[in-house]
């Protein structure tokens, strides 16, 4: 098929560079022309395993286009998919000038090549609020007239840092249609994917769309309910990784999204969850649920750094003291720092008047941009922690599971962890002369 992508950001990149790798032409068009000369150059955006690998391949092989031409990008398409950016404030209303923008640029270049054209599917990838693909629909057809097109949403689940994987192998896909032929096209876009014998979903658009704020609502429930359990079993004295062993061998349970830390972050969770209760107080329904996990998620990061000022003997006991972050990014094997943990603790440590040292494997770059200068950034993990009070570990990249904890005790100044991810066994700290608080157990204070 011949496609074009609507944004080279993570979700049109992603998809665009997989399904040329089936096959089809696609041509990914942004208004950025450093970011379209950089692709052209091979060099990927954002940090995504594998992703640079398919993006050379499929470029080499002519499947796979950049361009700033919007004509060009729409003219042989026979699937437009919008894959713009949908931002949304504090309170979870989604800004629609991108989605409104590109409708307008598809309506008029389906206008300018007219009737007799073979009508164009046009694609809502981004997650949008229920009623958006219609909203699509009207402003194309408010241009075009009786001019034939179809338009379609196609929520997207990639988890970031795993996202080819995701695309390649998908649990299900998830098509909202207003006709079965448009069905049958993403049946035969879609069917290279699902040999593994995973459903393609074809609905309603309305329940499409719904799909993907009904999944991430409900992960980001799971993430709240175990940090809310881990609170508890703090306050009572037993401990959350028995207690999840417990519970998660439960078949009705399983092990998914139930580890206690620092609450979600990132693009996905925290904007979808706010959008269900923006969507409810719009329609007048009461949504409890997603407002108490809301509020969860922002208490715990808030519990969290209470245990470092606890430590330090309150508000006046930061004063002058280093602490150092390994962990930067929202989740490992992203550089993405959107509403990261780490940031949070960072800013309430330098509202109290602590300096803070920084170590991510990859997000650096994104942490330069975002706070400048009042954090110390380092290329090494151990170097991050030299003469510093504390560790605080915000992220659980896998090169923080083992550390040379000998190592560490030498270039620390004192010998105390806050490990927002439960990575090491209690014990095993204690042993070593660590002070050491984590999430849902009882801290270890060496005598």
């Amino acid at each position: 098929m011949q496609l074009t992508m609507v944004g080279t950001g993570y979700v049109g990149l992603v998809t665009g560079v997989c399904l040329a790798n089936a096959g089809n032409d696609v041509i990914c068009l942004d208004v950025d022309p450093g970011k379209i000369e950089k692709l052209e150059n091979d060099v990927c955006p954002i940090y995504e395993p594998g992703l640079t690998e398919l993006m050379v391949k499929n470029r080499q092989a002519g499947r796979l286009t950049y361009t700033l031409d919007k004509k060009h990008a729409y003219q042989a398409a026979d699937m437009i998919f919008i894959c713009v950016g949908t931002p949304s404030d504090d309170r979870g209303h989604t800004d629609m000038t991108f989605i409104d923008s590109a409708a307008d640029d598809i309506g008029h270049a389906i206008k300018e090549l007219g009737p007799d054209q073979k009508p164009k599917v046009v694609v809502v990838k981004s997650t949008v609020p229920v009623g958006t693909t219609f909203r699509v629909k009207d402003r194309i057809k408010d241009i075009v007239g009786d001019i034939p097109f179809h338009v379609a949403d196609n929520p997207e689940f990639l988890k970031e840092g795993d996202a080819v994987n995701d695309f390649n192998k998908p649990d299900r896909v998830v098509v909202g249609v207003e006709s079965p032929a448009v069905g049958e096209k993403f049946r035969d876009l879609y069917d290279p994917f699902v040999r593994n014998g995973h459903p393609i979903f074809v609905m309603d658009v309305l329940s499409a769309e719904m799909v993907k704020y009904a999944s991430n609502n409900f992960l980001a429930t799971k993430i709240s309910f175990i940090n809310e359990m881990a609170n508890l079993c703090e306050a009572y004295g037993a401990n959350i990784n028995r207690v999840r062993e417990g519970m998660c061998s439960d078949s009705r349970i399983g092990h998914a999204f139930l580890h206690p830390g620092l609450g979600y972050g990132g693009s996905c969770f925290p904007k979808d969850t706010l959008a269900c209760i923006m969507m409810g107080d719009k329609a007048g329904v009461t949504t409890q649920v997603s407002n108490a996990v809301h509020g969860t998620n922002e208490r715990q990061r808030n519990l969290f750094f209470n245990k470092i000022l606890g430590h330090f003997g309150g508000e006046s006991g930061l004063q002058g003291k280093k602490l150092a972050f390994w962990g930067l990014a929202f989740k490992p094997r992203t550089d993405d720092i959107r509403k990261a943990p780490a940031l949070t603790l960072v800013r309430k440590a330098l509202g109290y008047g602590a300096s803070c040292t920084g170590f991510d494997p990859v997000a650096a770059e994104n942490i330069a941009k975002e706070m400048g200068d009042t954090i110390t950034l380092s290329d090494d993990m151990y170097e991050c922690a030299r003469d510093c009070d504390a560790l605080v570990i915000s992220t659980d990249w896998a090169e923080f599971k083992s550390p040379n904890f000998q190592k560490l005790a030498e270039v620390m100044k004192g010998k105390v962890i806050f490990d927002g991810r439960n990575l090491y066994r209690r014990q095993h700290l204690d042993e070593l002369g660590f002070h050491y608080y984590s999430v849902g157990r009882a801290p270890v204070k060496p005598v």
